[in-house]
């Protein structure tokens, strides 16, 4: 009887603490926003077959509900080829539209292979926008922040939250997830972590 209670008391405590941190990279490196366009940067994940992966789907779906019902909203799907198969960015507008019936204005960049790459070539879609949301697992959306902030820190200013975190979300995966972020931001310096209520 003891196991188990310890067992599930280990359980929950690693189940609040992948919802933590996952909870504060989704706050970390943005700002409250303001006017009236906004672009929704949505990077794609290794897709080595025909049609979206299970990940590449939910971060459509999470890019979609981002969107705000602004007139001009813009949602960018990044990411190259990963195999034979069509670019990531390709895949995942097909997505958005043929499966979400997304009608929004879509724009493809779909010449990346890494994160840093998805930044730097979706960087001339940003120029004009006064909000920009980058759509991912939260630490990979903070890892692109950071990016954006070091190649061209004036545009992450326009940075606000987009709706890739929810409370409960992947909550069975969280955890591992957490795990992940904290090896893939390793690389981020402490003023890159800062955290936006």
């Amino acid at each position: 009887m003891r196991r188990r209670t310890g067992l599930a008391i280990a359980g929950a405590a690693a189940l609040t603490w992948g919802e933590w941190l996952n909870w504060r990279w989704s706050r970390a490196l943005v700002g409250s926003g303001g006017g009236t366009s906004e672009a929704v940067v949505v990077l794609g994940y290794r897709n080595p077959q025909p049609t979206a992966n299970v990940i590449n789907r939910w971060r459509v779906r999470a890019g979609v509900r981002s969107a705000d019902n602004a007139r001009d909203t813009r949602v960018i799907f990044s990411g190259g080829e990963t195999s034979s198969c069509a670019a990531e960015a390709q895949l995942l507008a097909h997505y958005a539209k043929s499966v979400l019936g997304f009608d929004g204005t879509v724009l493809l960049e779909d010449q990346s292979t890494t994160t840093w790459e998805n930044i730097t070539n979706v960087i001339p879609l940003l120029e004009d926008v006064d909000r920009i949301k980058i759509v991912s697992q939260p630490a990979h959306a903070l890892k692109a922040r950071a990016y954006l902030r070091r190649q061209r820190p004036e545009l992450a200013e326009k940075l606000v939250r987009a709706d890739d975190y929810r409370p409960g979300e992947w909550m069975v995966a969280k955890p591992l997830l957490a795990l992940y972020g904290l090896w893939t931001l390793r690389g981020l310096t402490s003023d890159e972590r800062i955290i936006s209520l």
